[in-house]
């Protein structure tokens, strides 16, 4: 076999082995990971419980924010952590129940001096865990 043959039956990879803030199929991608492994990921996430409380925070996030996991583990996401977000355009929209998959700019003003920043809002219609990705602008 030559080299060219050898190179032409290896198949290629067109998948990354993490999504992209806007990847297709970032939502199917967190349902089935972990906090440990969104800690990989270039850009923030926080996993949202059916109650709005903070169930998964990855590292990114903790330190673009500037909080550690342990403080917001739990803890009301638009009562307590970001009330900032606790409006029409992101907290409602996550309400409001169904699929949901948006991205938008915003900028965060709670706790630190005013942050633009690019949201991505993911839910699945009945599903336990909403996400809240976040990258900067």
């Amino acid at each position: 076999m030559t080299d060219h043959e050898h190179r032409a039956s290896i198949p290629a990879v067109d998948t990354p082995l993490f999504p992209t803030f806007s990847a297709t199929d970032l939502l199917a991608w967190l349902d089935g990971r972990d906090t440990e492994e969104s800690d990989l990921l270039d850009f923030g996430v926080i996993t949202i419980g059916p109650d709005d409380r903070i169930v998964g925070y990855n590292r990114y996030e903790s330190e673009r924010a500037g909080i550690r996991r342990d403080r917001v583990l739990g803890r009301d996401l638009f009562v307590e952590v970001a009330p900032c977000i606790n409006n029409y355009l992101v907290a409602e929209l996550f309400h409001a129940g169904g699929d949901l998959d948006l991205e938008m700019d915003y900028v965060f003003t709670f706790r630190m001096r005013p942050t633009p920043v690019r949201l991505r809002l993911l839910a699945a219609a009945g599903a336990d865990r909403r996400y809240l990705a976040i990258r900067p602008r």
